[in-house]
């Protein structure tokens, strides 16, 4: 699972740098920050540390792999936002369920499990908007970080009714990743916020 969202977020981080035409080091380097942004941050806030990309060789063929096949087959992948975007949902619901089993290896509360699997989920993202120069998407209107959230919720009420845990992770990271694909399909979007005076 955690190998899956790794792989999907390199993708979408591929993605956002060619879409800003830079080149292969740039691509890898935001490829790169973006796969293992939100699962680093998640490790040093738990303490788990060396962070788990450091202690596992397979994370960074997998990124590596990723990488590469996004290049390959760029010429093939006409709508690049559309195609970010999936890859982007699908890396959100892993890396959410993965960040919150993490916090329940730690023993931590079910309301801290739910901020990890947001850290984890969202903050590989915000590291690769920052990287490329633009407001992150977790901090504009788009329902984003609300969707690793509402899918957080959902495996704990799952849980709650003793459901086999591989189901009820699995039931989440649909929920997430169907969440973000219905609200780009239909735009929906928070009302954005704004100074008193304009």
């Amino acid at each position: 699972m955690e190998m899956l969202g790794t792989s999907a977020f390199a993708i979408s981080g591929a993605l956002a740098a060619m879409r800003q035409r830079l080149d292969v080091f740039g691509v890898l380097v935001i490829t790169f920050a973006t796969a293992v942004g939100g699962g680093t941050i998640r490790d040093v806030i738990i303490g788990n540390t060396p962070v788990a990309w450091l202690k596992d060789q397979q994370t960074i063929s997998v990124i590596f792999v990723s990488y590469l096949l996004t290049l390959i087959f760029r010429r093939y992948l006409r709508h690049f936002s559309k195609t970010l975007a999936v890859f982007d949902a699908v890396g959100l619901g892993f890396a959410t369920i993965v960040g919150l089993q993490r916090g329940i290896e730690a023993n931590l509360g079910p309301a801290i499990c739910v901020t990890l699997g947001m850290v984890s989920g969202c903050f590989g993202g915000v590291v690769r908007d920052v990287l490329l120069n633009e407001i992150p998407l977790v901090f504009r209107k788009d329902i984003y970080a609300s969707a690793s959230m509402l899918g957080g919720i959902l495996y704990f009420l799952f849980a709650g009714w003793d459901m086999f845990a591989p189901l009820a992770a699995t039931l989440s990271i649909f929920f997430v990743v169907g969440l973000r694909l219905i609200v780009l399909r239909y735009k929906w979007e928070f009302p954005g916020m704004k100074t008193p005076d304009e």
